[in-house]
């Protein structure tokens, strides 16, 4: 969870200003707590983000499919889920 929360914050609401690319163009973390993106995405489109890194998608990511486990990946993307209401859940 240190990996995520490092970045993404412990409540996974992202980095202010989330939505304004860096000076490399890139994005910083959005919110994963249902504020921004994320909960549109599949399961499947979500591991292969924490697998592969988040450059196909704007941002600085680095790739964890070595990183951590299954497992590991899947509680991640769990614990940013518990953050989202349930009409977002439900979408």
């Amino acid at each position: 969870m240190e990996n995520f929360a490092e970045c993404n914050g412990r409540n996974a609401q992202g980095t202010f200003n989330w939505r304004k690319p860096s000076t490399d163009g890139s994005y910083p973390p959005p919110p994963l707590n249902g504020f921004a993106h994320a909960w549109h995405h599949s399961f499947d489109m979500l591991m292969r983000t924490l697998n592969e890194d988040g450059a196909p998608v704007g941002g600085r990511m680095p790739a964890f499919e070595h990183k951590l486990s299954k497992e590991e990946k899947k509680a991640t993307i769990a614990y940013f889920k518990i953050k989202w209401n349930k009409q977002i859940y439900d979408a």
